[in-house]
């Protein structure tokens, strides 16, 4: 029942951003270069020349970030390299890290 005497309150909500998960990829001196490229092209969908790039950073630096995103888009990239990895038989080390 509504009667002209009713009040609304209006509440300020305040949304946060979304945090953002980072997919790294860690060296290890025996996943192939070849075979990270590829992974990079195929799951995280970097052009070649891209991914070749951050081959070669992961390698001389130890590890590199293959991309940043949400979490369940994190998660999901994370799981599909590590399908990749797994059916090829490397030993390839990828993580999830919070931005």
């Amino acid at each position: 029942m509504s009667t002209d005497n009713d009040v609304i309150e209006k509440q300020k909500v305040k949304l946060k951003k979304p945090k953002k998960w980072a997919v790294v990829l860690h060296n290890d001196d025996v996943t192939p270069m070849d075979f990270v490229v590829e992974l990079l092209f195929y799951v995280f969908k970097l052009e070649i020349k891209q991914a070749t790039e951050l081959m070669i950073k992961i390698h001389t630096e130890g590890h590199g970030v293959a991309g940043v995103y949400p979490y369940e888009v994190a998660e999901q990239k994370l799981s599909e390299a590590l399908t990749l990895i797994k059916l090829s038989n490397m030993a390839l080390k990828i993580t999830m890290e919070e931005e």
